[in-house]
């Protein structure tokens, strides 16, 4: 599986638990990090938990485990590392205070329902 399918499998998951202004930005030009970062928000602490533990339901589900999870016990941002793969979800204010979106603006915007 490629790191594509990766980030549209969290892209989905995400949205099914309502996951809020989801964004997939491919940043593998400008940064050897990753290859994609997915930006989300929800609306409070127990639906960012939600989101994020469907993504790692659905990736486990086809082999794939987090290399590393952050800040799951605060559920204000919480990173979701699988390599190539970075997932970021936040809590509303979070997501507007660090604004990652701005910060990797160089990347590329990827509409994910239209693939």
């Amino acid at each position: 599986m490629n790191t594509l399918e990766i980030a549209k499998i969290a892209y989905d998951a995400l949205d099914d638990k309502k996951g809020e202004d989801i964004r997939v930005l491919d940043i593998h030009e400008i940064s050897s990090l990753a290859d994609y970062f997915i930006i989300s928000n929800g609306s409070n602490i127990s639906q960012v938990q939600a989101m994020v533990d469907n993504v790692q339901e659905k990736l486990a589900e086809t082999g794939y485990h987090a290399k590393s999870v952050e800040g799951y016990r605060s559920g204000n941002w919480i990173l979701l590392d699988y390599g190539d793969v970075v997932i970021h979800v936040f809590n509303k204010e979070d997501r507007l205070f660090y604004d990652l979106e701005r910060i990797w603006r160089d990347g590329v915007e990827l509409k994910m329902d239209e693939l």
